[in-house]
């Protein structure tokens, strides 16, 4: 049986060159790492794996981490000056090579300090053709796109939570394309992961703070002239 291709199969995505691994989904995956602490930070330090490890500044990888810190989407004629710009922005960026386990060779732990002195690390890797996948958040295992705004709820485990988060989602017109829940153990700490159909206003955000149990929100739009949702 012959396999189907569709055109995102065939035609990459629309970027500054050279790779769709290590110059488009460097950069979206930096984008969202920004989305996620929400803010721009003030020190990066990138610790890269396998072969991001080994060819980053060959195939532009450098540039792109820090063009998608800096809100640029990989099309951005920008990006190639992306050092120079977070220099004159007085951000402090660093790279280095590390051994991150047993995860794609194109995986990244972007680690940023924001301007309050809190720490955010976000893990993640660019599996081909401009995709990303994220797969931990301050050292917790979770799965993610990238590809859906996405709302992140870190809660106590315990039941109804889900149902009231669902169902203010529902009653502000909110559709969800995929739901999962990543947790520990049973009762403890647990993140939910919404990949949504549109971006949400903030006073949404608001409102599911106050939902019974919930810890903090955050939300990684996708358009970067609302990248700066702050952790709630």
């Amino acid at each position: 049986m012959k396999k189907k291709y569709g055109v995102f199969d065939i035609i990459g995505p629309i970027m500054i060159g050279p790779s769709s691994s290590h110059t488009a989904g460097a950069a979206k995956l930096a984008k969202i790492a920004r989305g996620i602490a929400g803010e721009e930070p003030v020190e990066v330090k990138f610790y890269l794996h396998g072969s991001f490890s080994k060819t980053y500044k060959g195939h532009g990888t450098d540039r792109a981490l820090v063009a998608g810190i800096l809100g640029m989407d990989p099309a951005d004629e920008n990006l190639k000056e992306s050092l120079k710009l977070a220099k004159m922005k007085g951000m402090n960026v660093s790279f280095e090579p590390k051994d991150l386990g047993d995860v794609h060779p194109n995986t990244v732990r972007v680690s940023m300090k924001l301007k309050d002195g809190k720490e955010v690390s976000v893990t993640g890797s660019s599996i081909g053709g401009g995709a990303v996948e994220i797969s931990q958040i301050d050292g917790e295992d979770i799965q993610f796109s990238g590809n859906y705004p996405t709302l992140l709820i870190s809660q106590r485990d315990v039941p109804g939570v889900v149902a009231n988060i669902s169902k203010l989602l529902y009653e502000n017109g909110i559709n969800i394309a995929y739901m999962s829940l990543f947790r520990s153990q049973k009762g403890r700490d647990a993140m939910m992961i919404f990949e949504l159909d549109q971006n949400i206003d903030r006073d949404i955000l608001e409102k599911l703070t106050e939902v019974d149990c919930v810890e903090h929100v955050r939300f990684v739009p996708l358009t970067s002239d609302v990248i700066n949702y702050p952790v709630i």
